[in-house]
């Protein structure tokens, strides 16, 4: 697990998944298994050495697993663990809130 813990639950899980990567893999993930590349093709914005260390982080945060096939070229997928899942609830409201925020701008 993380490093860091707070008395405050806001704090801890902002601590495990309040970065803006983090969130849009675990989006990702919450729909099914991917690969490497499929992470990597739905957000562009992220450099491959900011993709791998978060996917690090969120698999010793035991939010995500990481399976490798013995194959040439090796093959990866990443997944949500069962703890993992439990964040979908927060994605859909993080999403329904967001949906009503651009409401209001018209």
């Amino acid at each position: 697990m993380s490093k860091f813990y707070s008395d405050c639950p806001v704090e801890t899980t902002l601590s495990l998944i309040g970065n803006k990567w983090k969130i849009l893999i675990i989006r990702d993930l919450i729909s099914g298994t991917k690969r490497y590349s499929e992470l990597a093709k739905s957000i562009p914005d992220v450099s491959s050495k900011v993709l791998t260390q978060q996917l690090r982080e969120l698999e010793k945060d035991n939010i995500i697993s990481r399976e490798v096939y013995p194959e040439v070229p090796p093959r990866v997928e990443y997944s949500m663990t069962d703890f993992g899942k439990t964040l979908e609830p927060v994605l859909l409201s993080m999403q329904e809130w967001g949906n009503d925020f651009k409401k209001t701008l018209g």
